[in-house]
């Protein structure tokens, strides 16, 4: 066990407002920890002289507990908590609502909470919560109508209506757990809390959850990456289709809402994200008892042709393959199997199959060494008996040590072999696709077990130079920059074209003569973030023309938008595109998980396709490299069609350097580089707006 162990293992609880009036929250309390608890309850209640026969105490100084169960109004829960750390209680339960969660006067009492806790270095679970449970000591400290079944998963959520639902189903399933947290408020032990402990806990095999959000998604990163080396984590995160709290004026901000930091995090930390809470024990019941697959090939053993192709589409759907079966297996089905059965992926052994059919057909398939897993899916038949099946598949799968999923189809006459196979560690399914799922958990945890983290790199940076033009919004009425603020990429040794802004027609001719070729003229507003649209851009423009063409674009923007402040014009060098890819690197901050860097298709497209990936930053060169593969059109920056391939190398190297200056700068609140083009020959970062805390340092 970890630092939270006295908390899961109390020797004397003392429940503070403990009560037998019926249909209060602290008597289901006190009822459920005098169900099954080992230890000693203690209530804790001034005008009680005993409570369910056992004596009552006035204070929570009296009770000599290690855990205290606080179930007092808000009014007095703070003191309460006082109390317990003036007398030494280091675990704390704060089941009273009324803090954060309802309003100002509530954040108040909630802030107060915290300083308490961190004044008697206290262990507070809440407020606002349902309670904990830990089965190896029978406690059940909530006020939920059913105990869990003893279990290896350890169980946390922000909801406690979650628990209690889930609770009920899982009793039903046979499905139990270790340990199980209702987080409620999180005012000070949260989710990152849980998985480092559970990440310790040698009677934890698989962390689940619930969550609505997380706190800090940095450290959460961190926790969880350690964790998830040896202790698969998978979670429901809710709120997948918010698209974020806050309006946003870059293309990145646009595309990047919640959900995509979320995402990102939860990938970046290795935890496995459920769709759903089918999906959420699908995943956990087979990374609870199967072993990892040493390769993603699976073989489907069925004597029902049309669920085999439901499972061949959905490992299709998946990160699994169809195994190929070697010669030697392809030789042995032939010989075990009937005229009429296939001896290709799926096998279908055929409907009037027996169980002995059945199990050479497993035999067979588990022991060819191109096969990493195995599916054993029936319909019931008259002459097959499910339950020798659950025998039968519950010895292969120990004897070839290769995680096997279960797809007995059917209603009650399923149920004694799906015990005899979950007694085993083998889930039953009655959707292939379920049974998919939990082998691709499995594939997909090796993968997070086998990875390497990188450190990022650090580059050679004018951190000075960059201060000083993101200061430059001190003052200001807008807190936008665009073009102007070019200079910050090149600070942090992002290639830009050459160019320079300028506020009169002669100094656009000036610094026109002095680049080689046509420019591209581009006027330079903080209003008008979409200069295209107005006709704010002119592309290929001769040196001859470039005073007429200031002129223009100068008066194009007064016409749009005649209280705009127009900085001036931007004169640049032209990128030759048509060699190019035109692709977006940009940043939006989370508010959990800080700088969520986005790489995508870019140019006047991004929002049309948003061809995007993300990743919290900051990130390594594998994760900016990893980028650059995911998004559809990566074939076009290695060469598509005969293309040349761009130069991946410097696209890669571009999305660190501005992962290392968003991490740098926390006033960075979004920032687009839009286009970046990519050519053989290098990159250049044509264009840039970003948004600035100017009370951020």
């Amino acid at each position: 066990m970890g630092e939270l162990s006295a908390l899961f293992a109390p020797e004397r609880i003392a429940v503070v407002g403990a009560t037998e009036r019926e249909g209060s929250v602290g008597r289901a309390i006190m009822e459920n920890l005098l169900d099954a608890f080992e230890g000693e309850v203690v209530p804790v209640n001034p005008s009680k002289t005993s409570v369910f026969d056992l004596p009552a105490v006035d204070a929570i100084g009296e009770a000599n507990a290690d855990l205290a169960v606080v179930v007092v109004p808000p009014g007095i829960a703070v003191d309460v908590v006082r109390e317990a750390g003036e007398a030494g209680v280091e675990s704390v339960v704060v089941i009273t609502a009324g803090f954060g969660e309802t309003g100002s006067e509530g954040a108040t009492r909630e802030e107060e909470l915290i300083e308490v806790a961190e004044t008697y270095d206290i262990d507070l679970v809440g407020p606002n919560s349902l309670g904990i449970m830990s089965t190896p000591v029978g406690m059940n400290a909530t006020f939920g109508p059913e105990n869990a079944r003893s279990g290896r998963m350890s169980f946390m959520s922000q909801s406690g209506a979650f628990i209690t639902a889930v609770l009920d189903w899982a009793n039903a399933e046979g499905i139990g757990f270790k340990d199980v947290v209702s987080l409620g408020n999180k005012a000070v032990l949260d989710e990152s809390d849980f998985i480092e402990e559970w990440g310790d806990d040698e009677d934890t095999d698989v962390i689940i959850g619930y969550l609505e959000g997380i706190d800090d998604g940095q450290a959460f990163i961190e926790t969880a990456r350690e964790v998830t080396r040896e202790t698969p984590i998978v979670l429901v995160k809710s709120g997948r289709t918010d698209a974020g709290a806050q309006a946003a004026s870059s293309h990145t901000g646009t595309i990047a809402g919640s959900d995509e930091a979320y995402e990102a995090g939860l990938e970046q930390a290795g935890v496995i994200r459920a769709d759903s809470v089918q999906e959420l024990f699908d995943a956990a019941r087979v990374l609870e008892n199967q072993p990892l697959p040493e390769r993603d090939d699976v073989a489907v053993i069925t004597n029902a042709g049309g669920p085999g192709v439901m499972s061949t589409d959905a490992i299709g759907d998946s990160r699994l393959s169809m195994a190929s079966f070697t010669e030697k297996t392809l030789e042995a089905f032939s010989e075990a199997l009937p005229a009429e059965g296939n001896i290709y992926n799926p096998v279908d052994i055929v409907g009037d199959a027996d169980n002995e059919r059945f199990r050479d057909a497993l035999d067979v398939a588990l022991g060819d060494e191109h096969v990493g897993s195995a599916l054993v899916l029936s319909c019931p038949t008259a002459v097959l008996d499910y339950g020798q099946l659950a025998e039968d598949t519950v010895e292969l799968q120990a004897r070839y040590g290769k995680p096997v999923a279960a797809c007995f189809m059917g209603g009650d006459r399923v149920d004694p072999a799906a015990e005899i196979l979950s007694e085993a560690g083998i889930p039953n399914y009655f959707d292939p696709s379920r049974a998919v799922l939990g082998l691709d958990a499995l594939s997909r945890f090796r993968e997070i077990t086998d990875r390497e983290y990188e450190s990022p790199a650090t580059f050679d940076v004018d951190r000075e130079r960059a201060r000083e033009i993101l200061s430059s919004v001190e003052g200001r009425s807008d807190n936008r920059l665009g073009v102007e603020a070019m200079g910050l990429l090149d600070a942090y040794g992002i290639p830009t074209p050459a160019g320079e802004i300028v506020d009169s027609p002669a100094d656009a001719r000036e610094v026109a003569e002095a680049i080689d070729g046509d420019v591209v003229m581009k006027i330079v507003s903080p209003d008008i973030l979409h200069k295209s649209d107005i006709g704010g851009v002119k592309v290929g423009v001769a040196d001859a023309d470039v005073e007429d063409a200031y002129e223009d674009l100068v008066s194009r923007a007064r016409n749009y938008q005649p209280d705009a402040t127009i900085i001036g014009v931007q004169v640049q060098e032209m990128v030759d595109l048509d060699r190019g890819v035109e692709t977006i690197v940009g940043m939006n901050r989370d508010p959990q998980f800080g700088p969520l860097l986005l790489f995508g298709l870019g140019g006047i497209f991004v929002e049309t396709l948003e061809d995007t990936t993300f990743r919290v930053a900051p990130v390594s060169e594998s994760d900016a490299e990893s980028m650059t593969r995911e998004i559809d059109a990566a074939p076009l920056l290695r060469g598509a069609r005969g293309r040349d391939p761009v130069d991946v190398a410097g696209v890669v190297e571009t999305i660190q350097r501005l992962s290392q200056l968003v991490t740098d700068f926390p006033a960075i609140l979004e920032l687009d580089i839009n286009p970046l083009v990519a050519t053989p020959d290098g990159v250049e970062a044509v264009d840039v707006r970003l948004t600035v805390d100017p009370d951020e340092p």
